[in-house]
């Protein structure tokens, strides 16, 4: 299409021939009828020939004059444009990027994402998406102030800027989130960020970050799946110890979720917060030295018309749609309700996300008056803080920790050997109780370094005053392994099942050491 200047070139072109052609048509026309007259009346051709040379003048001139008037509103209109133009992308590329990093924006990101994804479908290009999220960034913010936050975040913004080649482009479309354009070599910027290269302003930090990528050829159908295929590449780095790259794998990263939009997951998650659409079942947690029940842990399973078919894929729903806390406080008001009526013996452990300790709306207050609304004892409460999330917000945490300690309530660690995430947590927080999960424990029966790994963090929490409990103790064999080494207490589904209706009875432990019932419940499980 022409440009607006080009027009004005046209116009001022077709305006010249048309005032020459004004010019010309009267002097060809005089020129022949004056040289007649001259002949027919045997005159001299000279006065002629000087009166049509004057008339040429002045019509030359009027000429000029009128081209002059016409075109000077044009020029001038053309000059505003030009300016306007000016100003407007200016004010376009000021939009399009992020102001305190230099790089594209989330609306830039997207913008560029549509044009890359139709060139890579129209030529058969691979492309690939890369998102970053760095690490801890929330808890650094919150400790050293915004103004180190934010020489963080362009620190992490030259380092990326560095590592780019011509044909990508990196954007900046969240508070500590990235996206790439193309295949980078994520683990070496990943490197670069760890040794602070790319530092700015009086803070240099080394940046850590968790990465998901995603490509084409591959599994994506469209520029929407690209992106949410990266996002759960992504989400798995951060579940699993973050300062990792992830490239998507839908074995390993697809899932119940996958199929739902996000408004139907967010819909169905506050209505079972809404209505308490689950139902509470409790599993037995044993002394191993003496086989009574310590006291027991309240789980919750979703009614058949919640839209979930377990536990585990209604919390990741909550996780994904930043329900998480709302769905927390649904679960403990149930759980509650049910303990009490069930009045069940020795101590109540109940399982919160350390996000929902990290909003304004939920307080240790608030839980303990939660607690005596039900008829419950605070000093029988366990906190058990299952981190399903990673937790930004650790002074907060702690903090609510106290509070729980000065209610008499005391606080758990779940799933310690899992992965990383659980012993960052476990260095930040003191706890009472430390639950070690169920792989280190299936594992310590056969793997001598799962064994290693036991003995240390039995030998940790002995020094720090805390009940070790063994979580998912499914085999005789794994008993006698964590009872061999001392371990305080226990539970899996060897010692008792998940139930509405617990035994609160002793177990014979010696019995159930050598016992061959926990294989005929596991062929039972495997059949049904």
């Amino acid at each position: 299409m022409l440009g607006e200047s080009t027009n004005l070139r046209l116009v001022r072109l077709r305006l010249f021939l048309a005032l020459g052609i004004m010019f010309a048509i009267p002097v060809i026309i005089a020129t022949p009828v004056i040289y007649g007259l001259a002949v027919g009346f045997k005159t001299s051709l000279v006065v002629p020939a000087l009166g049509l040379l004057l008339a040429a003048g002045l019509l030359g001139a009027l000429t000029v004059w009128l081209s002059r008037r016409v075109l000077e509103p044009a020029e001038r209109l053309e000059s505003a444009r030009r300016i306007l133009e000016d100003a407007y992308d200016r004010a376009r590329a000021e939009a399009l990027r992020d102001t305190l990093t230099g790089l594209g924006n989330h609306r830039a990101f997207q913008e560029e994402m549509e044009r890359q994804w139709a060139g890579a479908v129209r030529t058969s290009q691979p492309l690939a998406l890369a998102l970053l999220d760095l690490d801890d960034f929330k808890r650094i913010n919150d400790a050293r102030g915004h103004a180190v936050g934010d020489d963080l975040l362009r620190q992490a913004a030259m380092t990326m800027a560095g590592y780019l080649r011509r044909s990508d482009r990196a954007f900046r479309i969240g508070g500590d989130e990235f996206a790439e354009r193309g295949q980078l070599a994520v683990r070496r910027l990943l490197a670069a960020c760890l040794d602070g290269e790319g530092s700015s302003g009086k803070t240099s930090l080394p940046v850590s970050f968790s990465a998901g990528v995603s490509a084409i050829p591959g599994h994506a159908r469209d520029r929407d799946t690209l992106y949410t295929q990266a996002d759960a590449a992504l989400f798995w780095s951060k579940r699993h110890g973050r300062t990792c790259v992830t490239i998507y794998d839908p074995e390993r990263h697809e899932g119940p979720l996958a199929s739902r939009p996000p408004a139907e997951l967010s819909s169905l998650v506050a209505r079972v917060a809404a209505t308490g659409a689950v139902r509470a079942v409790f599993q037995p947690i044993y002394d191993l030295s003496s086989g009574q029940p310590r006291g027991f842990e309240g789980l919750v399973r979703p009614l058949p018309d919640s839209g979930f078919a377990d536990p585990g894929t209604m919390f990741r729903a909550a996780e994904a749609t930043g329900r998480t806390a709302e769905l927390d406080i649904a679960c403990l008001n149930t759980v509650m309700e049910t303990a009490a009526r069930l009045r069940l013996p020795g101590s109540l452990t109940v399982n919160l996300s350390p996000r929902t300790l990290e909003i304004d709306d939920f307080s240790i207050h608030a839980f303990v008056r939660m607690i005596l609304r039900h008829g419950l004892d605070p000093r029988h409460m366990v906190l058990e803080l299952t981190e399903r999330d990673a937790v930004e917000a650790v002074d907060r945490v702690r903090r609510a920790a106290e509070a729980c300690r000065e209610a008499g309530i005391r606080l758990a660690a779940d799933d310690i050997g899992a992965g990383n995430a659980g012993l960052r947590l476990l260095s930040q927080i003191k706890f009472d109780i430390v639950k070690i999960d169920l792989s280190l424990v299936q594992g310590g029966a056969v793997h001598e370094t799962s064994l290693e790994v036991l003995r240390t963090l039995r030998d940790l929490a002995d020094r720090w005053g805390a009940l070790v409990v063994a979580e998912g103790i499914e085999t005789p064999g794994q008993l006698e392994v964590v009872r061999s080494l001392g371990i305080g207490a226990g539970q899996g589904y060897l010692l008792g099942r998940p139930t509405d209706r617990p035994s609160t009875a002793p177990i014979d432990l010696d019995g159930l050491s050598h016992s061959t019932d926990w294989l005929i419940d596991k062929l039972h499980a495997l059949q049904t």
